[in-house]
């Protein structure tokens, strides 16, 4: 594996930006946190965009400098976050494997972005395998790099195999967790393409469910819910998770989901409170490929705008598609509602206010 050096001048820019503060563009547009990036050893053979071919999709995940920040220019997006395409490092089996390329991905971002942190930020890429290790990387990736917090996607494979799928909902990641609180940053989940099991079991029957359509929101909201029965919040009642594509349906069903869960309280479920409850103190969603006006008008009911940010979902998504829709709701709002949607509430989120 080629490991590529972390430059000299860009751990001086990052280290300046820390001890002075980070100063983001703002020229009243938006601020988008769900947008893919990836290097060449870790591109797959994901779907394009509409209209789009598998190269472009290709070339647009690899570049950031260039059609991705020609893009933002035209469409009044003044910071994206970025962070490594599904699956990443979720999808390398091997502990010592998956970490030397976490290092390396994070190393990568941060020296691509260092020339330009106005514009740009950066989610770390995390092997999962050993919390203690996903925990020291990611305090490597705040402190020293700047980022401002992290992407998992989804479960972590593991095994000989690659057939063995680690969840972060269980106590082997407290410690994980802990040091997430500690940093106070978001974590970001994201779907991801399952092993082949779970799709020559799920999906053999009608293929075209796989990704992004059923497959995506049926395998993430899964982890998710884990999240919340097995306890994760009650004991780090801190913690900020941050889910894609309006919450992957959760709060679209919240009322069956708790009415339910009722039933598993005398079977020990440790969960405290109800899946509705931690979508008013631990769980966020973003807009991100769903630029439904309807559905976030029922979600802004159910779990409140102050849950809820705008992304786009690029390059899977193309920027006018997001960035039009978001337009179109600045009638509707009231100012302080839609600046709230726009950038406010990253901003809050992600320590950009500060």
């Amino acid at each position: 594996m080629k490991m590529v050096s972390y430059p000299r001048v860009s751990i001086i820019f990052l280290f300046i930006g820390l001890v002075y503060g980070l100063t983001i563009q703002n020229n009243g547009g938006s601020i988008v946190i769900e947008e893919a990036w990836s290097i060449p050893e870790l591109l797959g053979n994901a779907t394009a965009a509409q209209n789009g071919t598998p190269s472009q999709l290709n070339a647009n995940l690899l570049d950031i400098h260039n059609q991705r920040l020609a893009g933002m220019n035209a469409n009044n997006v003044d910071y994206m976050v970025l962070s490594c395409a599904q699956p990443c490092i979720q999808g390398i089996a091997d502990p010592d494997e998956a970490q030397q390329m976490a290092v390396n991905v994070n190393n990568i971002l941060a020296a691509s972005i260092s020339n330009n942190t106005a514009r740009f930020g950066g989610f770390a890429s995390l092997a999962m395998h050993n919390a203690t290790v996903a925990a020291m990387e990611l305090e490597r990736t705040i402190t020293e790099l700047g980022f401002l917090g992290a992407m998992l996607n989804d479960y972590q494979q593991s095994g000989s195999d690659g057939r063995t799928l680690l969840y972060y909902d269980q106590p082997a990641y407290d410690v994980f967790w802990q040091k997430v609180s500690d940093l106070n940053v978001p974590v970001y989940f994201h779907p991801r393409n399952n092993i082949d099991t779970i799709v020559n079991l799920m999906f053999a029957h009608a293929k075209f469910l796989e990704g992004p359509a059923q497959e995506f929101a049926v395998g993430l909201s899964n982890h998710i819910l884990g999240l919340c029965v097995n306890g994760v919040f009650d004991r780090f009642p801190n913690l900020k998770i941050i889910v894609g594509h309006l919450g992957e349906r959760i709060p679209s069903d919240l009322d069956r989901i708790d009415t339910q869960l009722l039933r598993q309280i005398p079977l020990g479920m440790p969960m405290k409170k109800n899946v509705t409850d931690y979508w008013h103190t631990n769980l966020f969603e973003t807009t991100s490929g769903n630029f439904a006006t309807e559905l976030l008008k029922f979600h802004i009911n159910q779990i409140g705008l102050d849950r809820i940010l705008f992304s786009i979902d690029y390059p899977f998504v193309n920027i006018p598609d997001g960035t039009s829709w978001l337009e179109g709701l600045r009638s509707t709002m009231s100012p302080k509602h839609f600046h709230s949607l726009q950038r406010g509430l990253a901003e809050k989120i992600l320590g950009l206010a500060d």
